[in-house]
């Protein structure tokens, strides 16, 4: 009898648009509260001396600089120029899609968290809203915090990188290294969520011990149904 080739996958950014938005975002959000701090002080201090301007005009340039490098074909090539004769490694491969997914993310978030801020200044300086003030608008903007971890939390967790061996009705994952035996698995039951599935694992307790394991695991949806089906049989 042959034996049934394992069932690979791997859900990352490079593999899963979920899983790169939310990290993206998650890290984006980060940087930019940053750079709004950093530039916001600035521009209280040039409006001491009238250069409020040059903060906003350079303040502008990095952006549009920044999202032509996250778009851009040749951001290598742009970047090793950058470096020129410093002794700083340029990122490559998976390493060069993340700096530009994380560029992408806080240009996006600076416009987001920025138009919030703008907005509730001038409707608290003209009394708009009913004199509701910025409050709302503040509160939206510090949200976006608590919101980035929840992103960076769901992209973890969507991530997945093993293999399932129907044979050995065993589930390999990887990062961390963990090995499932469905021998020990009552029920599986599977949740689709966009391009990937949830498999929620309902564990037997022989004796009353309570088995270690991962209780939900993130997989393709046809490594879910195979899994599904392994158990019920």
């Amino acid at each position: 009898m042959d034996e049934t080739e394992p069932l690979r996958w791997r859900r990352d950014a490079d593999t899963s648009r979920a899983v790169r938005v939310l990290w993206s975002l998650g890290v984006g959000t980060f940087f930019a509260v940053i750079v709004i701090i950093v530039f916001w002080r600035l521009f209280d201090v040039a409006s001491q001396v009238g250069g409020q301007s040059i903060v906003a005009v350079t303040l502008v340039a990095l952006l549009v600089t920044t999202f032509a490098f996250a778009v851009s074909d040749t951001a290598e090539e742009q970047l090793e120029r950058l470096a020129g004769g410093l002794l700083v490694s340029v990122p490559s491969g998976s390493a060069l899609d993340r700096t530009r997914d994380a560029a992408l993310g806080t240009v996006t978030m600076i416009l987001v968290i920025g138009a919030l801020m703008i907005v509730g200044r001038l409707v608290s300086q003209h009394g708009l809203l009913g004199g509701v003030g910025a409050g709302p608008f503040t509160g939206l903007a510090a949200l976006t915090l608590p919101l980035a971890l929840v992103a960076l939390v769901l992209a973890s967790f969507l991530r997945s990188v093993g293999a399932f061996d129907p044979d050995e009705r065993i589930i390999y994952l990887y990062d961390p290294d963990q090995a499932i035996d469905l021998g020990v698995i009552e029920e599986a039951s599977v949740h689709r969520v966009g391009d990937a599935a949830i498999v929620k694992l309902g564990y037997a307790q022989p004796d009353g011990q309570y088995v270690q394991g991962p209780r939900r695991i993130v997989v393709p949806p046809r490594v879910a149904r195979e899994i599904a089906a392994a158990v019920e049989a």
